[in-house]
């Protein structure tokens, strides 16, 4: 086994120069830029996005699939076991006309999804501290909580703003807080788990475009499967051969066209009122609530522009900017902090503690003291001196 010899750098042998900060590499710059997170991924809401935050669904949107599957096995059984015998009795334009209306339904379903509905931002420290000194006039030091409501005037009709606690804002009109999101959402219509997301301000008019164009494909395929079974009563063995495979195409379009069809009305009238689902309900618009003097003060009068204002206007921006990045003031602070560290560790007086004495280690192992100048020697962070095993 080689003896080990070593070296021990005397402190007093060091020389202390100011050591200079190398410049920082491009890479170090570039990990940098990387290591800077996207608002998606500290939002304070609860959702779920997709796709660097191009997508956004609510947490519990398990009901999602459940839809998407009834569509595609109801329209894979029409096309396979339905479409054959009637584009051979009837005509070749029944699976085209289906093949549309599922290509519209599933589009309108996916948009409507994955569509940022409307989501207000929430209120920063600062604007949250303005609004209550805002509504704080009296100047008193005391807490005092904001009122849970402020009155505007819309259309010569007094509205009243609601005070959003989780939000810290006061909402703007036909705005509500979604307790299952946990987001304000604009123009709130209603939360659907079948397409798992809030329906509101920017993705209304895909729902309502899914809601119409379903209906129609369902009863579209309940009346060809009916249709299909009708023609097919002169040979009963053929309608015992069909009747595992269309009874499930009946079962799942008897079932979904009433209440379909039953929505689409529903929103239709709502969309010819410009109302919501939540303001309907409510009565706080349409006259339910009791009072005299309530009116719908966004409503046009007229059922054409109500329906061009819902489906028809611009679509408004997302204001979330979810995949914006974040301020990275906090980590500029923690890096230049961190580069002042060495400059302040070469100035501490370093002691070295502990280990035998020259005298006390035997002759081939005693330190060896260089007569030379040593050169200066970097210390570590921990202001340790260095050592140096020679074999």
């Amino acid at each position: 086994m080689n003896n080990c010899e070593y070296e021990q750098i005397e402190p007093q042998a060091l020389s202390t120069p100011t050591p200079t900060l190398p410049p920082r590499p491009a890479v170090v710059e570039e990990e940098e830029e990387e290591r800077a997170r996207r608002k998606w991924e500290v939002f304070p809401g609860k959702n779920r996005f997709y796709c660097d935050g191009r997508f956004i669904v609510a947490q519990q949107s398990g009901v999602l699939p459940l839809t998407l599957g009834l569509i595609l096995v109801t329209t894979v059984l029409f096309f396979v076991f339905d479409c054959p015998f009637l584009v051979k009795h009837l005509t070749v334009f029944i699976p085209v006309i289906g093949g549309v209306l599922f290509v519209f339904a599933v589009i309108s379903l996916l948009q409507t999804s994955f569509t940022d509905p409307g989501i207000l931002p929430r209120a920063t420290p600062d604007e949250a501290a303005d609004i209550e000194k805002q509504i704080d006039n009296s100047g008193s030091s005391t807490y005092r909580p904001p009122p849970r409501t402020k009155e505007v005037m819309i259309n010569q009709q007094v509205v009243k703003l609601k005070y959003c606690l989780t939000c810290k804002m006061f909402r703007p009109p036909r705005t509500s807080h979604c307790s299952l999101c946990d987001n304000c959402v604009e123009r709130f219509d209603h939360h659907c788990p079948w397409v798992g997301n809030c329906v509101g301000k920017r993705n209304y008019r895909f729902f309502y475009t899914f809601i119409v164009s379903l209906s129609f494909l369902t009863a579209f395929i309940f009346g060809c499967v009916a249709t299909h079974l009708a023609l097919n009563t002169q040979t009963i063995n053929v309608v015992l051969d069909f009747s595992s495979c269309t009874a499930v195409e009946l079962v799942i379009c008897f079932f979904s066209v009433w209440s379909i069809l039953g929505l689409s009305g529903f929103h239709t009238y709502l969309v010819a009122s410009n109302l919501t689902t939540n303001e309907d309900i409510k009565g706080s618009l349409s006259g339910k609530s009791g009072s005299e003097d309530t009116g719908n003060p966004y409503s046009y009068n007229n059922i054409i522009t109500n329906c061009c204002s819902v489906l028809c206007g611009p679509m408004p921006p997302s204001l979330i900017d979810r995949r914006g990045f974040v301020p990275v003031e906090e980590s500029s602070q923690t890096v230049s902090t961190e580069m002042v560290l060495p400059v302040l560790a070469a100035k501490k007086e370093i002691k070295v503690v502990g280990g035998p004495t020259p005298s006390q280690l035997p002759p081939s192992r005693a330190l060896q003291v260089p007569s030379s100048p040593l050169p200066a020697t970097p210390l570590s962070l921990t202001g340790r001196p260095q050592f140096s095993c020679l074999f």
